[in-house]
Order: C-alpha cells, then sequence, then structure tokens
C-alpha cells in the first residue's frame, strides 16, 4: 500500500512569477517497501557484523564485501524510491535513477502492470515508488461489488415498501430507504491504494495542463544516476569476486 507523507528532502523554492516562498512537495512512497527494506537492512547488519567479529580467515573480509554490495542493493529497490510532486513538476526517484519531469513534459500517467510516467518523447519511466498489486485491485473490487449489491438490495426494499405503504408513514419509510441505498453508493468507487495515487497524479497533470503559461511548470527532462548507490555495490561486487577467485 502507498501513502502520501511529508517531504523531508531540502524544498524548492517557486519560480519569480510564481512566488516567492519556500513550498513543499507532496511524497509517495510504499511503506511494505521501506519495512521490508528496514528489516532486510537490520539482518543483514547482524549477520554481517557477527561474522566480522567472531569470524577468522577470510569470514571478516568476505562479511565486509557482502554488506558493501547488499546494503546499497537492498536500501535502492526498497528505502529510496519515492514519488515527489508539487505544482511545477514531478520527481521520480528511482533505484538507480532520479527523473525530473516538468509538467509541461509529462504526455500522460499509465497504469497496467506497472505504474508509468510518459514524457512528450514518448520515453517511459516506471514509478517504483507506486508498485502495482493486482491483490488490492482484487480486493478492492470485490468490495465494490459488496456495496452495489447491498445498495441494489436497499432500494429494492425502498421500492417495495414504498409500493405496499403508498403514501404518508410507508413513503417516509420508503425515502429512508432509498436515502439507505444512496449512502452505501456515496463513498464513490473502491479503488486501491496505488490506483488512487496516480487519480491524483492525473487530476494535477490535468489541472497544469490547462495553465501552459506557468513557468515552473515548463523545462526540460534531466535524468541523474544514483552513482551514490552504484559505486559502492560495485566496489562490494568486485571485492567479493577477487576474494572467492583467491580461494
Amino acid at each position: 500500500m502507498t501513502t502520501p507523507d511529508p517531504s523531508r528532502e531540502p524544498e524548492p523554492t517557486k519560480p519569480a512569477g510564481t512566488a516567492t516562498t519556500p513550498y513543499k512537495d507532496r511524497v509517495y512512497r510504499s511503506p511494505a517497501g521501506v519495512v521490508g527494506g528496514v528489516l532486510v537492512l537490520a539482518i543483514v547488519a547482524w549477520l554481517g557484523i557477527d561474522a566480522v567479529v567472531v569470524g577468522e580467515g577470510r569470514t571478516p573480509w568476505l562479511a565486509l564485501a557482502t554488506m558493501l554490495f547488499l546494503g546499497p542493493v537492498v536500501f535502492a529497490y526498497t528505502l529510496r524510491p519515492a514519488v515527489f510532486v508539487n505544482d511545477d513538476r514531478l520527481r521520480v526517484r528511482n533505484p538507480l535513477r532520479l527523473i525530473v519531469l516538468p509538467w509541461g513534459q509529462v504526455a500522460s500517467l499509465r497504469s497496467g502492470f506497472s505504474n508509468e510516467v510518459v514524457d512528450e518523447s514518448g520515453t517511459r519511466y516506471q514509478l517504483w515508488a507506486l508498485p502495482v498489486s493486482l491483490r488490492a485491485r482484487s480486493k478492492a473490487a470485490r468490495q465494490e461489488a459488496r456495496a452495489a449489491r447491498a445498495a441494489a438490495r436497499a432500494d429494492a426494499r425502498a421500492d417495495a415498501r414504498g409500493g405496499q405503504s403508498g403514501a404518508g408513514r410507508g413513503g417516509a419509510v420508503g425515502a429512508a430507504d432509498l436515502g439507505a441505498g444512496a449512502a452505501l453508493a456515496a463513498g464513490g468507487p473502491r479503488r486501491a491504494e496505488t490506483d488512487r495515487a496516480m487519480d491524483e497524479l492525473r487530476e494535477l497533470h490535468e489541472r497544469r495542463q490547462g495553465e501552459p503559461g506557468v513557468q515552473g511548470a515548463q523545462g526540460e527532462v534531466t535524468v541523474r544516476w544514483a552513482y551514490e548507490i552504484i559505486a559502492p555495490a560495485v566496489a562490494g561486487a568486485v571485492l567479493l569476486c577477487v576474494l572467492w577467485g583467491l580461494g
């Protein structure tokens, strides 16, 4: 499940002509990914430190190399992914890349077996922080079907009682049942958490598309590789290969 939370990163400032005060990004993350990443990192650290302290021979070095390799990889694919959104741009922080897309460069937001953003050139970028859960979609569909059946039953009872009683008190009862049926459907269609997040992104995108003159929504798409993740992971992998090669 993915929910928005306040950003803890340094906040950008709106360009001249839009506002003079800082503003915050809205952030989407995967709570399940964060919890899983913390648990895996804790296990890796526990086993690795234990091997370093009590191990003999090459074991401490193998443990250090393994932690150097696994630590950045686990962090990149669990804790790092996030989507930062504000009125001017969409920042997609994936495991190994940071993609910044001004709203003027966003062509569409797609949902299928994965959630993606497509820029004006047709390049697709996957939103790792908003994973698609087919199980969550099925659960939301079942809840929607149950709500629809309950609303239909309430409407049927209201029609039956209204026909029997005619007017007066019976009519009031029928109206009450009609209100109950409407209340069951008032919550709108059930949606999986990540699908609701994508709906919010599409709504903001459509609103910004209608304001082409806003300076902050213009610009070029930029992509930066996360060398702070790649470098230690590669170093750990090379060290592991050397240690295994030495026998």
